[in-house]
């Protein structure tokens, strides 16, 4: 089967890992790799991944190194905040939603170079295995996967890092021993798990919410006074700041800092993985967690009262198909219509109040408003009978008042 990849490309951040798992393709496989490291906002240095790709023997022109955050933010993070996405009540899906892009590229530059294979380096215990290989088959349905993971004979770390030394691969300082946590990132997130949070009946530990590279300040380290901020939305999307117009990824970083600066979107959260165990993790999305109140606040001055709510019914099954890793199925796509269609009329500006962690709507307005205050306020009619509400209510009640005559007339109550 190994003799039967000729070319392949691999999802390679120059870390460890991946730097283990691009030498153990070459020995197991004996192909030509293709490296793919996707700049999602994460905040590192990317350039390194060039240098240890070509140190393997990587071919310059078989090194890919691509800035996608922008189409990061405007096609997959937006789409999913039109829709007011949560998974579980919760979490934002910051890890989710950027496999189906990571995977979307790998495809077209194995189309691009004729590879037949792709490669990542997700565990067999958890969802990017599915995330990444449901998006590969949607994409290219003959594509050869490579899940090293759930291949080779390494068992643990200490069988890692006896492979890297015995091949000259470089470790990193402390990286010898079992990381305290592991942590993905991009411009939407940063996601903790494993180690020190695998017991969920433990507080997070200052090592995780107060490492040098967290996104977010803590609320008791926030600052005593409240922050103001407006967001600006044109068609159900933000794109300003205070009445300054911003690109998308430039709009969600500059949220994410002012979040951050103010305690906002750090989240200890136990979830349901798609392959059947719980997992725990500590989640900062500061940015996100503006977007999201703000977007609901539009929302709740331009939206009719029926679309809302079936937004709000519809948004949870959305949500399980983007964690679950199907964003580039039929089902998704005919949701997304759902959700895009209603966000015509989703313009105006939010103002928000930011304080120790909290996120608070002091004010929305709109051109599209349909919020009437000559019809809600006490002092005017403005055009509403209100004895009109007695018919409305009896013919609310009347299958009520039938089954009360019943009861009362077979005894039924007594």
């Amino acid at each position: 089967m190994a003799k039967d990849v000729k070319k392949v490309v691999l999802a390679y951040s120059g870390g460890l890992d991946t730097s283990i798992i691009l030498k153990w393709l070459q020995e197991t496989y004996g192909c030509e790799i293709v490296t793919f490291t996707a700049d999602l906002g994460q905040g590192e240095e990317l350039g390194p991944a060039r240098e240890k790709a070509i140190q393997f023997g990587v071919k310059p022109e078989n090194i890919f190194i691509e800035d996608l955050r922008e189409e990061f933010v405007k096609d997959f993070v937006f789409p999913m905040f039109r829709a007011n996405t949560l998974y579980e009540g919760q979490y934002l899906l910051g890890t989710s939603i950027a496999r189906p892009l990571i995977a979307k590229r790998q495809i077209e530059i194995a189309n691009m170079v004729g590879a037949d294979a792709v490669c990542h380096g997700a565990t067999g215990k958890g969802n990017d295995q599915v995330r990444f290989e449901v998006s590969y088959y949607a994409l290219k349905p003959d594509v050869r996967v490579i899940a090293p993971w759930r291949e080779w004979e390494f068992q643990g770390r200490p069988d890692l890092i006896a492979y890297a030394k015995k091949h000259g691969i470089p470790i990193a300082t402390g990286k010898e021993q079992d990381a305290p946590f592991s942590i993905d990132a991009n411009l939407l997130h940063t996601s903790s798990e494993g180690m020190v949070l695998e017991d969920p009946d433990v507080e997070v530990p200052d090592i995780v919410k107060k490492r040098a590279d967290r996104r977010t300040i803590t609320p008791e380290e926030a600052p005593d006074k409240a922050t103001y901020v407006t967001v600006g939305f044109k068609g159900g999307d933000a794109v300003s700041i205070d009445g300054k117009e911003m690109s998308p990824a430039t709009l969600l970083t500059e949220l994410n800092r002012i979040g951050g600066a103010n305690g906002v979107g750090g989240l200890d959260l136990v979830e349901n993985r798609y392959v059947g165990m719980k997992s725990r993790g500590f989640y900062e999305t500061p940015g996100g967690t503006i977007l999201w109140h703000a977007h609901r606040a539009i929302e709740s001055i331009t939206l009719d009262r029926g679309a809302m709510h079936l937004k709000d019914e519809l948004m949870p099954r959305y949500a399980s198909i983007v964690y679950n890793g199907f964003w580039w199925t039929p089902e998704r796509k005919m949701l997304q219509a759902a959700f895009d269609a209603s966000q015509e009329s989703v313009s105006g500006d939010v103002r928000l109040k930011i304080y120790k962690g909290g996120v608070y709507v002091a004010g929305r307005s709109s051109p599209m408003s349909l919020y009437s205050k000559a019809l809600v306020g006490f002092d005017e009619a403005g055009g509403y009978n209100q004895a009109d509400a007695e018919g409305f209510i009896k013919l609310n009640a009347l299958r009520l008042r039938i089954a009360a005559e019943r009861d009362r007339r077979t005894g039924r109550n007594e």
